[in-house]
């Protein structure tokens, strides 16, 4: 790798870093937003999801510009392929934490359901927080961690969905907020999907490896 090209992939590593921390904090957010059923906290992480948007812009472009500039090949070729797909992953957990946050107005204020939302907020963090530090560390086994763990949340969204459909059917009022619950529910498991998908990069990154359609 040429110096200037060492110099591009760092500067863009870094700006992928800075898209994962904002990402994250908005994640976050919701979460307190909705354990807390905080309004003001949602429309905060409502409001921040342009910052993300034009981040995830500049990423591609920089992408786009190391691919034109640079031609690279090999293992600095599937970085930036790499960087691409997590980059538009990361984008859509931004949307999905909007999404959460969109429900948190029309949510009882006191919980109706016996689930900890809580945990299954925390693990689908986790699983965020993990597949990023695979791609900094290189950590193969770290990422297939992060594979293995959407199992859990998987789980954990049909316990929502069962505990809301006997709600729902003890209680016609309950209907309505059920449907929140069950949304909110859902996103979360499509966050630890993407959480997946940046985890299978991440292998594909390092062992030029494609396993989403092997994992177990």
């Amino acid at each position: 790798m040429s110096i200037l090209l060492q110099k591009e992939t760092d500067k863009l590593k870094k700006m992928l870093l800075t898209l994962c921390t904002m990402v994250e904090e908005n994640l976050l957010g919701a979460m307190r937003a909705v354990i807390q059923r905080n309004e003001g906290l949602a429309n905060q992480v409502i409001g921040q999801d342009h910052a993300i948007d034009l981040m995830e812009i500049d990423v591609e472009e920089e992408c786009l510009k190391i691919l034109a500039l640079h031609q690279p090949i090999a293992t600095d070729l599937r970085f930036i392929i790499a960087v691409l797909k997590i980059n538009n992953d990361l984008e859509r957990i931004g949307d999905l934490a909007v999404n959460i946050s969109e429900r948190v107005e029309r949510l009882p204020k006191v919980a109706t359901i016996g689930f900890d939302f809580k945990n299954m907020f925390e693990k689908s963090i986790l699983m965020l927080k993990k597949s990023i530090d695979s791609l900094v560390n290189l950590d193969t086994n770290l990422a297939v961690e992060v594979c293995i763990s959407d199992d859990e949340i998987d789980a954990l969204n049909r316990d929502v969905f069962t505990l809301c459909t006997s709600e729902a059917q003890k209680d016609g009022t309950q209907i309505e907020p059920m449907l929140h619950y069950l949304s909110i529910s859902r996103n979360l498991e499509r966050i630890a999907d993407h959480a997946t998908n940046i985890a299978e990069d991440v292998v594909y990154l390092i062992e030029g490896r494609i396993i989403r359609h092997h994992q177990n």
